[in-house]
């Protein structure tokens, strides 16, 4: 099967800084990049509440945790080329689950990427593809609804991290 739908992807300007924009993003995030973290929690977890009382203790003010950083800056200064570019994987199991629950091929489009880079003419930029419009492809209300409440939830991360609106 093949099949074609419309993305929406949103780009922050920031006036801030790269490294401002940076800073302010990773403070709203929790952190599960050790790769033992969940499976130890899911298997630690006696009971459904206890799960989520174990990620909650990850989740950052955002309600978000991190699951990946890659500095692509750092690799390419070595490659002779100057460049500011982290990319993220960013979510938390306890939204997934909304979505997931009611079709597994959500689990395509989460954790969500998100990447902050410098632009050549010095702007610092947010930029993601919005999760509904990444699920819109299901055609399933439930994940549709969810989705959009992680929208939200997004968009307001990318805002206090870059003090502008797309």
């Amino acid at each position: 099967m093949i099949d074609s739908f419309t993305v929406q992807h949103y780009e922050h300007v920031s006036q801030r800084s790269f490294d401002d924009v940076v800073a302010a993003f990773e403070a709203e995030l929790g952190s599960v990049e050790d790769p033992a973290i969940i499976p130890r929690e899911v298997a630690a977890a006696t009971s459904r509440a206890d799960f989520e009382a174990r990620i909650r203790a990850y989740e950052g003010r955002s309600g978000f945790m991190r699951f990946l950083t890659n500095d692509h800056g750092a690799w390419m200064s070595r490659v002779g080329v100057g460049a500011k570019i982290r990319s993220y994987i960013i979510g938390n199991p306890l939204i997934a689950q909304t979505m997931i629950t009611h079709d597994p091929a959500v689990g395509l489009n989460v954790p969500i990427r998100v990447v902050i880079y410098e632009s050549g003419s010095g702007e610092a930029r947010m930029a993601y593809d919005l999760p509904s419009s990444l699920m819109s492809r299901l055609n399933n209300d439930e994940v549709s609804a969810a989705a959009i409440k992680l929208d939200a939830k997004l968009r307001s991360l990318a805002v206090l991290a870059t003090g502008v609106p797309a």
